[in-house]
This record gives structure tokens, C-alpha cells and sequence, in this order.
């Protein structure tokens, strides 16, 4: 698991004096890395007994084309640019921001796939 708590460290390289051990509310969760395949999501329990939709892979889009205003569920293709990491092109990993290919053309994500179980995106460039 992966601990966001306070650092053990200080900025001169020096140590905090720990005045309690780890809680479990300090821990935060796994990344989720969403990719391009038959559609795998898990329910997980929040802070507060909320529940986010963590999405594996999916292999349809929900694109809001400006032109028509509309929203069309469309199968993506692939990813064409990911500003969040030089390599998620290559991987095929979709995060807000991402620029995919799609059906109808080019989309730019507009949420975050891995958090809210579904991909949105606008059309930027029609094929």
C-alpha cells in the first residue's frame, strides 16, 4: 500500500521524531492504470463509505461531438498522445488529457477513467 502520511524526513535531510505509528486512513490506493480491452472495473469502498468504480480497461468511449451536440458511444482504436507520461502511448494507458482515436476520430479525454469507471471525451478531429 502506498503511505501518504507525513515524511519521516525534514528538508535539511534531518529526521521528524515519530509521536505515533501509521493509521490506516493514511494510506492511499494502488494506481489504476486504464488500458484498451474488453471492459474490467471494480467497485472499492472510499473514506466515508463512499465507493469509486476503478476501470481496468474498457473498449468504448462515450464522445461528445460539438458539431451535432451530441453524445455517441464509440469503440476507441488506440491512444495517440498522453501529456501525463512519455510511455502510456506506447502502453496504450488512457488518463484525463489523453488524446485517442476513436471510431469518428480524434477525442480528448475529459475524466479520470481510472477513478469514475467510465471514459468521456470530446471530439477534436473528425475522420
Amino acid at each position: 500500500m502506498i503511505f501518504q502520511g507525513r515524511s519521516r524526513r525534514k528538508a535539511t535531510g534531518g529526521f521528524y521524531r515519530a509521536h505515533r505509528k501509521k493509521r490506516k486512513y493514511e494510506l492511499g490506493g494502488e494506481q489504476v492504470l486504464t488500458t484498451i480491452g474488453d471492459r474490467k472495473a471494480k467497485k472499492e469502498r472510499m473514506m466515508g463509505g463512499s465507493y469509486k468504480l476503478k476501470l481496468f480497461a474498457d473498449k468504448y468511449a462515450n464522445v461528445y461531438d460539438p458539431a451535432q451536440k451530441k453524445v455517441i458511444k464509440v469503440a476507441i482504436k488506440s491512444v495517440v498522445e498522453n501529456p501525463a507520461h512519455v510511455h502510456y502511448v506506447r502502453h496504450g494507458v488512457i488518463t484525463k488529457g489523453a488524446i485517442i482515436q476513436t471510431e469518428i476520430g480524434k477525442a480528448k479525454v475529459t475524466n479520470r477513467p481510472s477513478q469514475e469507471g467510465i471514459i468521456n471525451a470530446v471530439l477534436i478531429e473528425k475522420t
